[in-house]
C-alpha cells in the first residue's frame, strides 16, 4: 500500500509497559480536548479501574482475529507472549485525511508497523524513559499481583524497548513522582511540531 498525502500530525507515544504512556495522554486530554485519542483494542482481561471504550476496547480472541482478516487494524501485536494488541486503521488515519492532531501511545513493534504506514512528515514518535531499571519494576509491580514469570517477561520486554529507543524522533524523560515536568516536555513538542505544519 502507497502512502497517502495527510494533512494532519500523528504523535505516537512510545515506551515499554510501565513507563507512564498512559498517565501522559491521560494528561494531555486535560489539556489539548480538541485533539484525537484513538482507543487501542485488547484480548486481555480489563483490571478492576479501567472501563470498555475508555483505556481500550476489550474484546474476544475471536473478534480479534476476525478484526485482523478484516484489515482493520494499522497494527497489532502480541504482547507478552499471551495477549493481541491493536489500532484501528480507520480511527488514525480518518482523523489524520481531516487535518486532526492524533496522540496515541503505542510499544515500540506499535511504532515501527506505523512508521512503514504513516509518511514521515505526519508522523513524530516521542520515546517516555525512566529514570533507572529498578524505577521501572516498581512501576510494573504497583500495577497488581503477577507471578515472578510475568514479571520477567515484562521487564525483558522493557529491556528491548529502550535499546530501541534512538530510534524515535525524542526521548522524554518520566522520573518518578515528576509527571508534570514530563507532560509539559511532551506538550512542548507538540506544539512545536504543530506549528511547523
Amino acid at each position: 500500500m502507497g502512502k497517502k498525502q495527510y494533512s494532519g500530525k500523528l504523535f505516537l507515544i512510545v515506551g515499554p509497559s510501565g513507563s507512564g504512556k498512559g498517565t501522559v495522554i491521560n494528561r494531555l486530554k486535560e489539556r489539548f480536548s480538541d485533539f484525537v485519542y484513538p482507543v487501542s483494542y485488547t484480548t486481555r482481561e480489563p483490571r478492576r479501574s479501567e472501563k470498555d471504550g475508555e483505556s481500550y476496547h476489550f474484546v474476544s480472541k475471536d473478534e480479534f482475529e476476525r478484526m485482523i482478516k478484516g484489515d482493520e487494524f494499522l497494527e497489532y501485536a502480541i504482547v507478552h507472549s499471551d495477549n493481541y494488541y491493536g489500532t484501528s486503521r480507520e480511527q488514525i488515519l480518518g482523523p489524520l485525511a481531516t487535518g486532526a492532531v492524533v496522540v496515541r501511545e503505542v510499544d515500540i513493534q506499535g511504532f515501527h508497523s506505523i512508521r512503514d504506514l504513516v509518511p514521515k512528515e505526519n508522523l513524530v514518535s516521542i520515546f517516555m524513559k525512566v529514570s533507572t531499571l529498578e524505577d521501572l519494576k516498581g512501576r510494573i509491580l504497583r500495577r497488581g499481583k503477577m507471578s515472578d514469570e510475568e514479571l520477567k517477561k515484562r521487564m525483558d520486554s522493557a529491556l528491548k524497548e529502550i535499546a530501541q529507543a534512538g530510534e524515535c524522533d525524542y526521548e522524554v524523560e518520566n522520573a518518578w513522582g515528576k509527571i508534570a515536568e514530563c507532560v509539559k516536555s511532551v506538550a512542548k513538542i507538540i506544539l512545536d511540531e504543530i506549528d511547523s505544519l
